[in-house]
């Protein structure tokens, strides 16, 4: 008894101000998330292509790209013209529509009228907008997701609500946005929930195992707390009554009310920081990849000259799934056409069918399932890059594999491992229960409450800790 007292009394003297933080941050993440470019604001921000302008089709775009596994080629109209992105395994190239060179932004200046130029189609003001930096790291684009748009523009808007755009190098896209509002709260939110500052989280390796080490040591202490507590009881006179007196009582009290919380939000926290030392990561393999997206033939796409639809598109895709290479044209943010590449789009073909998905899947395993919808309410719920665009999945033997509908993308890979870390992680620590996250009001006043008195119970921590090294 005497060990698992010392073991709590210091660990929680060591770790009392991460639990405030983490409760507190907490609360102000679930209100105000890391900044992202949201899918909404890409679509709101690119011009109509105008297809005369393309004097090269997608098939000459990949022959001078030098990516001999591309999977995917899209086509947008940037501020200094149409270029084509061509995505592979090792990431993707920009490549000018009008003569095959590589369309990377090397000048301030471009970079500057892309952002302004986006800017403009959301209908933001740009009439004090300026380029700040070009730089790898800041606070808000340390994410390993931006890892192959490096270095980064950022430009300053300069309006009423702070907006600034980082423009990619390698792509010339938009591919993140603030608000002075976001950076403020973030401080507050997810900067310090994280562990985020820039200097350890550009090393993502120290900042993995930084991190991971605290929330096991965090773990510990509420489990040393959390067979104190009971043990602590006393009964006189037919009352259950505690030991302790003031601050101690406190904290005794409202740990015995929240542990069950405190320690399944702890355990899963620390979860968060796997990365695949105990579940696997979700992450197909190269080959499961290239088995679900074919043997393709970009040379076959006709090499000049683009189709248009009858609607101006914003963004024309051609993807490969299945050998085969579709072409899409995204009208909107909710609306697209979908078609063979070589082919008239079929009317109401706006998605990939079940049935393509399933032939698809026939590939890969003669005893995959049939491709079934995931709805919103499923146990394991996932959704497209699309408003209402359906998301399907096959089960091969023990492993799911989620498509999305949209763009034949494959959104995650769930094998048993993957499906458990689902309700340790995900299901604890952000109550991601399909029956709670249907109701929104009702999830956000739960992890409101509980997080509150997770709060109220690490101030109690700081206060006895405060006093205990006071007193030494």
């Amino acid at each position: 008894m005497r060990e698992l007292v010392l073991v709590h009394r210091w660990l929680g003297v060591a770790c009392c101000l991460l639990f405030a933080m983490w409760f507190g941050s907490g609360i102000v993440m679930h209100f105000v998330p890391f900044p992202a470019l949201t899918e909404a604001e890409r679509i709101a921000g690119l011009a109509e292509i105008d297809p005369a302008k393309a004097r090269h089709g997608p098939s000459d775009a990949v022959r001078a790209s030098g990516v001999h596994d591309a999977i995917r080629v899209r086509l947008l109209a940037r501020a200094d013209g149409l270029v084509y992105l061509v995505q592979g395994a090792a990431g993707t190239r920009a490549i000018s529509a009008a003569d095959l060179s590589p369309a990377g932004i090397q000048s301030e200046r471009v970079a500057l009228a892309i952002a302004l130029d986006q800017a403009r189609h959301r209908g933001m003001d740009v009439a004090s907008a300026t380029l700040v930096e070009r730089a790898d790291y800041d606070q808000w684009t340390v994410s390993n997701g931006l890892d192959l748009h490096r270095p980064l523009y950022r430009v300053a808007l300069n309006d009423d609500p702070g907006t600034e755009l980082y423009v990619s190098s390698s792509t010339g896209e938009v591919v993140r946005d603030t608000t002075r509002s976001e950076r403020r709260w973030n401080y507050a939110g997810s900067v310090a929930h994280w562990i985020y500052p820039t200097a350890l989280r550009r090393n993502w390796r120290a900042w993995d195992a930084t991190v991971w080490a605290l929330s096991l040591v965090a773990l510990i202490t509420a489990i040393a707390g959390a067979l104190l507590g009971p043990l602590r009881i006393n009964v006189a006179h037919g009352r259950v009554v505690s030991p302790y007196r003031g601050w101690h009582a406190w904290h005794h009290w409202l740990g015995l009310a929240c542990m069950t919380f405190v320690l399944t939000w702890i355990f899963s926290g620390w979860l968060s920081m796997d990365h695949g030392r105990l579940f696997s990561t979700g992450t197909p393999t190269a080959k499961e990849s290239v088995t679900w997206v074919g043997a393709t033939a970009w040379e076959k796409l006709p090499a000049a000259g683009i189709r248009q639809l009858p609607t101006p598109a914003r963004e024309i895709e051609w993807f490969a799934f299945d050998g085969r290479i579709y072409r899409r044209d995204r009208l909107g943010l909710a609306s697209q056409h979908l078609s063979l590449a070589d082919n008239a789009p079929v009317p109401g073909h706006e998605f990939l069918t079940a049935d393509e998905v399933r032939v698809a899947a026939k590939h890969v395993a003669a005893d995959c399932g049939v491709a079934s919808t995931v709805s919103a309410t499923d146990d394991y719920p996932i959704v497209s890059t699309m408003p209402q665009a359906p998301v399907y999945r096959v089960v091969c033997r023990d492993v799911w594999f989620h498509f999305d509908g949209a763009n034949g993308a494959m959104l995650e890979k769930l094998d048993a491992s993957r499906r458990a870390y689902r309700w340790v992680y995900s299901a604890l620590h952000t109550l991601d229960f399909p029956a709670v996250a249907a109701r929104p009001l009702l999830r956000t006043t739960v992890i409101v409450a509980l997080c509150g008195c997770g709060l109220a119970f690490s101030l109690t921590a700081i206060v006895i800790g405060w006093r205990r090294l006071r007193r030494g």
